[in-house]
């Protein structure tokens, strides 16, 4: 499991508001979150149809 070092930051009523976090942790988290989302779209898309090469450049030349 990831171990993420966790600093809280508490309020004058000493009641938790915010947790801080090391910019190496967070780039993880973002990391892992990027890698999850990017497996989910391509296993959504797996099934469709795929173009070749030349209707796929054809396709990116229409964006442009």
């Amino acid at each position: 499991m990831l171990k993420i070092h966790k600093h809280v930051v508490l309020d004058e009523n000493q009641k938790p508001t915010a947790i801080q976090i090391p910019i190496e942790d967070f780039e993880r988290l973002e990391e892992i979150i990027e890698n999850y989302g990017l497996a989910k779209l391509m296993d959504e898309v797996k099934n469709d149809e795929r173009l070749s090469i030349e209707d796929a450049k054809n396709y990116y030349q229409s964006l442009k």
